[in-house]
């Protein structure tokens, strides 16, 4: 995969990609904000939407934006759709989200996908797995000829369960030639889950293994990813350093092949 082509050479649509879990919109700076900031979790609290605001502010410059853990609107988030809301704080003209875990009344789990641009279609799947709850989003865009297909995921805590995830992603994208495949994997670069995927595909993952997203106070693993198939050129790559979660997000730059145009 060729990187950072002189002005001359570059051909194709920008696009500008960012994946995150936002833990609900819950900063974490500290271990013990697990247990002492925990209640956040079911409960509404008055920083919620000062965090929103923020995380609003860092995505606003992203055309397709992947969200973790995201609340559409329950008890803990003052029944705000958290994604809606970030739609509009970030002027998204296109939002979509996927709930996968639902405790009553109290919180809801879900992807969430910003865009500038409109996908002509949207799939929801639930994720296999001895413990339902995980889902992916494929979102598809451009000419369905010659699609853009960008999938969100949220795999499983356990390793099983994370390789029958992925192994059913790679059937779904195997015959499409422009992929990206982005969100919180709960693996690390060189993990059997992330290789497999990769054998089956012509997916990569251009950033370099030493850059981690988790936790976010001092960053020890890379469970953050995005990955592409050969054909794009990846002009810039990058873990940011912001405090509004338990993890970090990952921002890609890249150029699009010619044949894949996006339209608002």
């Amino acid at each position: 995969m060729q990187r950072f082509k002189s002005e001359e050479q570059r051909i194709g649509q920008h696009l500008r990609l960012l994946s995150y879990n936002i833990q609900v919109a819950i900063a974490a700076h500290r271990p013990h904000h697990y247990l002492t900031h925990g209640w956040k979790h079911l409960l509404p609290h008055a920083q919620l939407f000062e965090n929103l605001d923020r995380i609003a502010e860092l995505v606003r410059g992203y055309d397709v934006v992947g969200l973790q853990e995201v609340d559409p609107g329950s008890l803990r988030t003052g029944f705000v759709n958290q994604i809606e809301y970030l739609a509009a704080r970030a002027a998204y003209p296109h939002w979509y989200h996927q709930t996968n875990r639902r405790f009553g009344h109290l919180a809801k789990h879900s992807n969430g996908v910003l865009s500038r641009y409109a996908p002509y279609e949207l799939e929801e799947h639930k994720l296999p797995g001895p413990i339902p709850g995980r889902g992916g989003l494929f979102l598809y865009y451009g000419d369905p000829r010659e699609p853009l297909v960008v999938v969100l995921l949220h795999l499983a805590l356990g390793k099983r369960a994370r390789l029958q995830q992925l192994d059913y992603v790679a059937e779904r994208i195997q015959d499409h030639r422009h992929v990206v495949v982005m969100g919180d994997m709960n693996c690390q670069p060189g993990s059997r889950e992330l290789a497999t995927l990769i054998h089956r595909t012509t997916l990569q993952e251009p950033l370099d293994d030493d850059r981690h997203t988790f936790p976010s106070w001092r960053p020890k693993r890379r469970l953050d990813h995005i990955l592409v198939s050969e054909g794009f050129e990846v002009e810039a790559i990058n873990v940011l350093q912001v405090p509004y979660s338990d993890h970090l997000p990952v921002a890609m730059d890249l150029r699009l092949p010619e044949p894949v145009r996006l339209a608002a």
